[in-house]
């Protein structure tokens, strides 16, 4: 009988650790859980990084660069001095694809990050204040989105912005263009989720408290959104490399000296015949680099979602262990 009785004790007590466990894991630890057991999405993570890393330390593995010719190797395939072939200029595609491909993920992380960042801090603004401060910021919002990017793009990087090109680099002149137009869809989607959240308690409590409006909106409202802010990052990141891709690739992008995927697979598009290698590399590496930040968008998005399949098998097996052990009790 004694024996008995401390089982249940332990049984019980085993019961009360999980259910403590249970509270103790956090809504982050649990969607990074999620996030894990995804193994496409945790390739896609590793695949973006290593071209990260290798577009920063990949040049240390030639003694080539972007800019220096080898006379004795031009229109070259693949070869044991040049990893990735030669340009019909006798230029090493491998440093020219380090280049891009660190410009192309540096144009898409900051026009990524950056966008949705004015597109919170602008939707959660026109949310918060309502009446004319909406109306007024929804017709800029407006204005913005008739305008034609392409055009915009054209002059900014062609003769328009003579001005700007000389004291500014080709692939940085880009950035502040591609986030002028990146970021109002997103506003305007923040903008309605916010005015929803503006008439939860929470918001009003903390109205009513005397709450500074910027506090609340940092505080309050930001948060609540945070899901689709980092779903609208990966996104972002994908749209601005796809842009400057297409904008270099018509020839309205980053300009020759500066070097990107987009220029590196324009320039090589009519010699595709001749010179195969200096267009199939840089756009496999496009491929790459967008495919996998698709695979972890899905990823992310499966995580955040409450009814996700991908959750609830620890909750599961700790059910069966403590099933099992009062059976055996």
């Amino acid at each position: 009988m004694t024996n008995l009785n401390a089982v249940d004790l332990a049984a019980e007590a085993q019961d009360a650790h999980l259910e403590s466990a249970d509270v103790v894991i956090g809504k982050n630890t649990i969607i990074f859980r999620r996030f894990l057991r995804n193994k496409t999405a945790v390739a896609g993570l590793a695949i973006f990084l290593a071209l990260t890393v290798f577009s920063f330390i990949g040049g240390f593995f030639t003694q080539w660069d972007k800019e220096t010719i080898d006379p004795f190797n031009i229109g070259m395939p693949p070869s044991a001095d040049h990893y990735l072939g030669t340009s019909q200029a006798g230029i090493d595609l491998y440093a020219m694809t380090v280049e891009g491909t660190r410009i192309s993920i540096l144009i898409g992380l900051v026009v990524g990050l950056v966008s949705v960042l004015v597109a919170a801090v602008y939707g959660c603004t026109m949310a918060y204040f309502g009446g004319k401060v909406d109306k007024v910021m929804l017709f800029i919002l407006e204005a913005l989105i008739m305008m034609p990017a392409l055009l915009v793009v054209a002059v900014a990087t062609s003769g328009g912005g003579a001005g700007l090109k000389r004291d500014l680099p080709s692939w940085l002149l880009l950035i502040i263009v591609l986030l002028v137009f990146s970021w109002m869809g997103t506003a305007r989607l923040i903008r309605s989720m916010s005015m929803s959240l503006m008439q939860r308690d929470f918001v009003k409590a903390a109205q009513y408290m005397g709450v500074p409006p910027r506090r609340i909106v940092w505080r309050h409202l930001v948060p609540n959104i945070g899901s689709l802010l980092i779903l609208d990052i990966t996104r972002g990141v994908t749209a601005a490399i796809l842009a400057e891709v297409a904008f270099s690739f018509i020839g309205i992008g980053i300009k020759v000296p500066d070097v990107s995927l987009g220029v590196l697979i324009g320039a090589a598009t009519s010699q595709v015949q001749t010179f195969p290698w200096m267009f199939w590399v840089p756009l496999a590496v496009m491929f790459l680099l967008t495919g996998s930040l698709a695979m972890m968008n899905d990823g992310l998005r499966d995580a955040f979602d409450p009814s996700s399949s991908s959750t609830g098998k620890a909750k599961k097996a700790r059910a069966r262990k403590i099933t099992a052990e009062k059976k055996t009790a």
